[in-house]
């Protein structure tokens, strides 16, 4: 008889294959090299600012492609570039830590990324430009939304952010009530009747805002249109999904998603021994959410230990069986990891406060941004 393995020699990291279907830009031509990986805007961005050691990260399946943009970048400007072969956490997140190990004074983060603020260096983001058709997504639109007058926030994945320009040229004269989600340049400082959530900023309507307002996303399935749709269960959602030029009403069972959330606070409830995974070492105010956890736990009367074990999987985890539930501490969009492969539950800061605290009661809906849980941040 098998027995189950707790941990691993490696071989299995050593010997997996990638998957690189779900690429946020796709492997380019010598022609398209530049487009794709931005490479004026970047070497402008390394020069304007005197950097002298960049690093550059790039998710695994964009890896193919680094060693010769290292070069190009390397041979246009004065700075030493680095490539960070791995991400010590999700490959989402900028890691600054991996960058100050070889004294880089600069990130160029490529591919998919959570937009969670950073503050130790300076991030240059390069999205890729997905190619989209402008006017199928706004015929998509204008069948959705046969009102008019309909209040509505328009999202993209941020490989579609270019088209946001055309959208709101071809929408916003006969859509008064659209607003328009914009990503916002490193450093810069949202104005006061701006809301900011998963790094887009809009400007709503405080008489709609939120119940009132519909959402329409441009992109495929994936953890930002979870995001969004957790945060506001109870606002309609549309999508246009420029890969297959789809328009849909999205209907993933959200209540049946919420249920499941407030499973784990009840879960997490019952717990005396916690786990508070350390899930990210870049995003700003990460070590004010740890002690805000650790007094949290304490105060409800609950042990727990602190962990920082880079990438989760089920086998890392097993080897605490002590522990009852574990509380991680991640970006946003790492944050609702699906536990239910793993031998104790995984909840979020803000359902392990629910969890913890008499005086909160569970909205409903998922807040995914501990930063929102700290004080004078909310």
């Amino acid at each position: 008889m098998a027995t189950a393995l707790f941990s691993s020699d490696g071989e299995e990291v050593i010997n997996r294959k990638l998957d690189s279907s779900d690429q946020s830009i796709s492997k380019s031509t010598e022609e398209a090299l530049e487009e794709t990986y931005e490479i004026g805007k970047t070497i402008s961005f390394i020069q304007e600012n005197g950097f002298q050691r960049v690093a550059l990260q790039f998710p695994d399946e964009l890896l193919v492609d680094s060693v010769t943009i290292a070069r190009q970048l390397e041979d246009a400007t004065s700075a030493k570039v680095y490539i960070l072969g791995d991400t010590s956490y999700g490959s989402c997140c900028v890691d600054e830590v991996s960058a100050e190990h070889v004294g880089a004074d600069a990130v160029v983060h490529y591919g998919r990324a959570c937009l969670s603020p950073c503050t130790r260096l300076p991030v240059s983001y390069v999205f890729g430009r997905k190619a989209v058709d402008a006017s199928l997504c706004a015929d998509a639109f204008q069948r959705l939304f046969p009102d008019r007058e309909t209040p509505v926030v328009i999202f993209t994945d941020v490989v579609y952010e270019h088209v946001l320009v055309h959208l709101e040229a071809q929408l916003g004269p006969n859509y008064p009530r659209a607003i328009f989600s914009k990503l916002p340049g490193q450093w810069e400082i949202p104005s006061p009747n701006e809301t900011c959530k998963f790094g887009r900023r809009f400007s709503p309507d405080p008489k709609f805002w939120p119940d009132g307002y519909s959402f329409f996303y441009v992109g495929g399935e994936g953890p930002t249109l979870s995001n969004l749709m957790l945060t506001w269960p109870r606002c309609p959602f549309f999508s246009y999904n420029p890969e297959t030029a789809e328009g849909r009403k999205e209907g993933l069972n959200v209540n049946r998603a919420l249920m499941k959330r407030f499973y784990l606070i009840e879960k997490a409830r019952d717990a005396q021994v916690v786990g508070i995974l350390v899930g990210t070492l870049g995003v700003s105010d990460y070590l004010s959410a740890l002690k805000h956890l650790k007094d949290l736990i304490r105060r409800a009367g609950k042990k727990s230990y602190m962990m920082s074990m880079g990438k989760l999987n089920p086998a890392k985890l097993a080897n605490f069986p002590e522990v009852d539930v574990f509380v991680l501490v991640a970006c946003p969009e790492n944050s609702l990891l699906d536990s239910s492969g793993f031998y104790r539950p995984i909840v979020t800061p803000d359902e392990m406060e629910v969890a913890c605290n008499p005086a909160r009661e569970w909205s409903g809906h998922c807040i995914t941004d501990f930063r929102e849980l700290l004080p004078g941040k909310g």
